[in-house]
């Protein structure tokens, strides 16, 4: 919610996206614009405040804490253990609600009730501790657990400033989807903040979490700026190595990192960490795989790390030896204090067995008595302390009378394992702190990967400290750095027959002749949906389909300018899936962004002539979406959609002249005319016999009726010859089935139900693949193309060079068919978004002149490669020719074989 409590249904960077239209008429510069995509959100600081008195009872590097916290209003703190954060949060909530009246929350886990008392007592600041909303009399700050909110007890709603302590607790409750939903609860409160210690380096969606309830950016769109799309797995974020460093600037922008009181340039006196001590203990386990697989399969040396049912098998089979070194680890210091972390049930009860005296702490507890036991251990009342992490990992303080801990056994979670290791190893403690971890021999490869996401967390931490170093807490110098990602160096290569250049498309456009260009042919950018380059003049980089257009709204114009008169724009569009958290609605939608794409053209003088739908893999955009699945659609069939189709969208720009319509360079074509037979016959006049004659084409390179039938009707089969890649010199099995069934579907009447019983009697057989469509419905209509090759783009050949591929590759046949029908051999053919340079390769192909712009440099160079080999006609080995070596192979050994059996009988 803004904060005049009107909802932004865009939160994130451009809360007020830039247009092209300045104030009072003026004109927004390119330049301007593009500057204005800088991702720091310094401008929502609080106004007017001056400087901020200083707190006696925090630190310096404490009060700089609060103060950058107190003026950003939605802020994330990231400090380490034992640098304040409790002291730091109860200033800061008692400073909002003293100067804006209401109530202050501040969310803890269990356990940590007694540390927030402690120092708000030390601090002179009033907090009463609730349950539910009720106990919440006057104004004031309020402490109250996650379960409390969870259950529904409390409504952040009636709360003027909130704060999470330990935020990661959440993933406690449910794991992503619930930490998502809990953080929604929290959008009406106008202060919100985030503390804690360690927000995972391995799992990005955690800190797209933090950032979706600090409205700063929606999680849908932090996705699509800063990271690549798995085909297979819409959940996986991988991080562009280009936008690394961009993303954490923006995380900085929102967050505070803080290693060390010396990262904000105070001294770190009396914050030394002591020495810690890793033990690592092996115990023995059966080598001799004793579970089979689907096929009876055993293996001799079992991965139990493969999943979370092998590891949990494990941890049982294997619990009675690590109960044995356990107890070895805790006779050998009977008078020391021992923290012991486990997982599972069955772990607690043999703890409870096996060590006399000590306490646990588990899930049905009473939440009372869970915290008094807590609380215990951390005045050193309790010796031996037996719990999980999810319960006791995060938030709880027990330095002070405990150095030495237990890993019962090790998980897959590197936050919890994190959190609970330095529930001891903080600043402040006193002692050298041991770590014992237990593992069977079959859990190695958990452990490797433990290990790889502590070092992934170090640098992490690493090198958000190094930012706060170097910047300090200046939004302007970090606004400064990025400034050099505006803007490209222009490079240009040409010859006769092509012009392609390295270059912004709106500021090369603009440089271009006006009407000059017979065709644009285009895959424009599908708003926020990719991003292909580090730059911000990238059109990728917009923060939702208004300001793309806005962007836009600079180049469309330019293609109308350099386009000749009556000449046409083919422009490849594909509508958005809109992520449920985004909408609102809580499902996923399609956006309207072809429809967007006809009002822009229509805005700037093109006139809209029609749009051709090419059909689309449901599979795979499934995969890639989570939208259309098979579970869901048993769940709850109202929620589904269709597959989202490409279109093809034909633009005109009118002609000078409107007497009839024509272009002033119409696109002509030479009729071929085929003439009829004659037999032979006699002159009537003469009485001459003319002989018979043959029928032919009185011009053989011209436009023929039946081409045009086939053209008008735009159902255009594809040729199917590409360049030969090495997976098909393999077997054609799939390819086969695919071919075969298109020719059934289409040569026969259709029937429903025996398409579903087809594709069933696949299944039972284990032949239906789940990653693509073996066998879609395909259609007749003029309207729609179910035959576009999906390989038949430059990837194929960027994949035979093992060099990055397109994120959206623009496939040959679309290319190739708007070429020859809307364009004149010799036509300058343009593309403003070149990609891999496909519309020009093709142009140059058919006898055009090539003309394409690309920001990014890679794929301008192998665009570069590619246009030069289309005009020097490179031979490359198409697999058609390969299968008419084959076949002509098969013909000589025929002939040889047929030679030798006559030399035999000779």
């Amino acid at each position: 919610m803004s904060e005049g409590g009107v909802a932004n249904p865009h939160p994130g960077r451009f809360a007020a996206c830039p247009s092209p239209e300045g104030g009072e008429g003026r004109a927004l510069s390119y330049e301007a614009f593009l500057r204005a995509k800088i991702p720091l959100p310094g401008a929502a600081e609080l106004e007017g405040e001056g400087a901020l008195d200083a707190s006696p009872w925090l630190k310096p590097h404490q009060n700089d804490a609060e103060h950058w916290l107190y003026k950003g209003k939605r802020r994330a703190l990231f400090a380490s253990f034992g640098l304040g954060k409790t002291r730091v949060q109860l200033r800061l909530i008692h400073r909002i609600v003293k100067r804006f009246g209401g109530r202050g929350l501040i969310v803890i886990p269990l356990g940590v009730r007694q540390e927030f008392t402690r120092d708000a007592a030390i601090m002179g600041i009033p907090v009463t501790f609730i349950r539910r909303i009720e106990e919440a009399a006057g104004d004031g700050v309020f402490l109250t657990n996650y379960e409390t909110v969870r259950d529904g007890k409390l409504d952040p709603a009636l709360f003027v400033a909130a704060s999470l302590d330990e935020a990661s607790v959440l993933r406690g409750f449910g794991g992503t989807k619930t930490f998502r939903e809990f953080m929604r609860l929290f959008e009406p409160v106008r202060f919100r903040f985030v503390a804690t210690a360690t927000p995972s380096p391995n799992d990005y969606i955690e800190l797209l979490s933090y950032a979706a309830f600090l409205g700063v950016m929606d999680v849908g769109q932090a996705k699509t700026r800063f990271f690549k799309r798995d085909s297979t797995n819409a959940d996986k974020l991988t991080l562009h190595p280009h936008k690394a460093e961009e993303f954490w600037f923006w995380v900085s922008s929102w967050a505070l990192f803080i290693q060390r009181p010396s990262d904000l340039g105070h001294s770190d006196e009396g914050y030394a960490l002591p020495e810690l001590r890793v033990h690592y203990h092996t115990v023995r386990t059966d080598l001799v795989g004793k579970v089979a697989d689907r096929g009876g399969q055993t293996m001799m040396f079992p991965d139990h790390a493969a999943g979370l049912v092998g590891a949990a098998r494990e941890k049982r089979d294997t619990l009675p030896a690590r109960i044995a070194k356990m107890r070895e680890i805790l006779d050998a210091e009977p008078d020391e204090h021992f923290l012991i972390w486990h997982d599972l049930e069955d772990e607690r009860r043999a703890i409870e067995r096996a060590v006399p005296g000590v306490v646990s702490v588990y899930g049905s507890q009473d939440l009372e008595e869970r915290e008094r036991r807590i609380l215990d251990f951390s005045d050193g009342k309790i010796a031996r302390l037996s719990t999980k992490p999810v319960i006791a990992g995060s938030g709880c303080n027990f330095q002070r009378h405990c150095a030495k801990s237990i890993f019962l056994g090790i998980g897959f979670k590197f936050n919890d394992f994190i959190q609970a290791l330095h529930r001891i190893y903080r600043f402040l403690q006193t002692r050298e702190v041991e770590i014992h971890i237990i593992y069977a021999e079959s859990e190695q490869a958990i452990l490797r990967t433990l290990l790889r996401k502590w070092d992934q967390h170090k640098a992490m931490v690493a090198k958000m400290s190094d930012i706060i170093r170097e910047y300090g807490l200046s939004h302007a110098a970090m606004a400064k750095a990025l400034e050099r990602s505006i803007g490209c160096k222009r490079i240009e290569v040409s010859a006769e027959k092509y012009r392609l250049v390295n270059a912004d498309c709106v500021e090369e456009t603009s440089g271009m002749e006006a009407n000059s260009v017979g065709l644009i042919v285009s895959s424009i950018p599908f708003s926020t949906q990719y991003e292909y380059s580090p730059s911000y003049n990238d059109f990728g980089h917009t923060d939702d389909d208004r300001h793309f257009w806005a962007q836009m709204d600079y180049l469309v114009p330019q293609l109308f300018r350099v386009l000749k008169p009556g000449r046409d724009a083919a422009i490849h569009v594909k509508d958005r899936i809109i992520p449920g958290g985004v909408s609102g609605l809580g499902f996923q939608t399609l956006s309207t962004f072809s429809y967007d794409c006809i009002a822009a053209f229509r805005k700037h003088g093109f006139a809209y002539l029609g749009e051709k739908t090419i059909t689309t893999d449901v599979v795979r955009e499934n995969n890639q979406t989570y939208r259309l699945g098979w579970t869901e659609q048993c769940k709850d069939g109202s929620r589904m959609g269709f597959g989202v189709p490409e279109k093809l969208l034909l633009f005109r720009k009118p002609p000078s002249s409107r007497d009839n319509g024509y272009a002033d360079d119409p696109v002509r074509k030479l009729k071929k005319w085929y003439i009829d037979p004659v037999s032979e016959h006699v002159d009537e006049e003469t009485g001459e016999t003319i002989p018979a004659s043959p029928g032919y084409w009185d011009n053989p390179d011209g436009y023929s009726r039946a081409r045009w039938q086939i053209d008008a009707h735009a159902y255009t089969r594809s040729s199917g010859d590409r360049l030969i890649t090495a997976d098909e010199l393999v077997g054609f099995e799939a390819a086969d089935v695919f071919k075969r069934w298109k020719a059934f579907a289409l040569e026969t009447v259709y029937n429903f139900e025996h398409h579903v019983a087809i594709c069933e009697a696949f299944e039972e057989r284990g032949r239906l693949p789940s990653d693509f469509m073996l066998m879609p419905p395909h259609s007749r209509h003029p309207d729609v193309w179910t035959d576009i090759t999906r390989m038949l783009s430059a990837n194929t050949l960027q994949s035979q060079r093992g060099a990055e591929l397109h994120l959206c590759p623009l496939q040959f046949d679309i290319v190739d068919r708007a070429i020859n029908q809307w364009s004149n051999p010799g036509d300058v053919v343009f593309d403003p978004f070149g990609g891999l340079m496909t519309v020009p390769m093709r142009a140059v192909r058919f006898g055009r002149v090539g003309w394409g712009v690309e920001l990014n440099h890679r794929y301008f160079l192998d665009g570069c490669a590619y246009v030069e080999a289309e005009a020097r006609k490179i031979d490359v080995p198409t697999l058609f020719d390969a299968l008419k070596a084959e076949a002509a192979g098969r013909v000589a050994d025929a002939i040889v074989g047929q030679g030798a059996a006559r030399i035999a009988a000779e």
